[in-house]
């Protein structure tokens, strides 16, 4: 038998004693695994998920009664009952009036009650227009059938003239096919900021 016989003999044996061996090690020295399934989701999380029906990251888009655009985007929502009004958290809702103004409505939480047929937006409410209003308040109540709605309680920010602090803030059209309105009341405090000319 020539030497290149002999090798093919012994590396037939050889090489597949050196695979046992390499398995054998991974299975004496593999420190196992956990095979218990675990749920990504921290008990209060489960618990909450599990109270009732919800619905992750919704989104709507549609028109009023007016024709008035509105798209809204939330992180959860909950519907409502007799009882209990539907509610969504970390809300954008975007409406788009008929002559073209937009307003953006922001806030953690938003309770709608379908009987009433008011949108309630609670917790770091903010409100912007394309006409450069930009206002954050607690709580703001709006229709859900037309482009109008109030503050609760106070507001501040900023509009075109200056900055502005004020007990409340309404708005709406002045009638039906008329242009979007905010008035500011109940002890309202500008401070004007006139443009600077170029």
């Amino acid at each position: 038998m020539d030497l290149y016989s002999r090798l093919v003999a012994i590396f037939k044996v050889l090489l597949p004693l050196i695979a046992l061996g390499i398995l054998a090690t991974l299975f004496l020295l593999s420190r196992g695994s956990n095979f218990e399934a675990r749920i990504p989701f921290a008990d209060s999380e489960v618990a909450e998920r599990t109270r009732g029906q919800q619905i992750t990251a919704p989104f709507y888009s549609g028109t009023n009664q007016k024709g008035e655009e509105i798209v809204v985007r939330a992180a959860l929502a909950r519907p409502g009952d007799e009882n209990t009004p539907a509610e969504a958290t970390e809300v954008n809702a975007k409406l788009t009036a008929t002559d073209g103004v937009e307003l953006t409505l922001d806030s953690e939480m938003v309770r709608v009650d379908m009987q009433s047929d008011v949108a309630t937006f609670q917790g770091g409410v903010r409100m912007t227009t394309s006409t450069g209003i930009d206002i954050e308040t607690e709580e703001l109540e709006t229709t859900l059938q037309y482009l109008s709605g109030q503050t609760t309680g106070t507001i501040s920010g900023t509009a075109p003239f200056g900055d502005l602090t004020a007990g409340r803030m309404t708005f709406g059209p002045e009638n039906d096919d008329g242009p979007l309105h905010v008035l500011f009341n109940q002890g309202v405090k500008l401070i004007y900021l006139p443009k600077k000319s170029d």
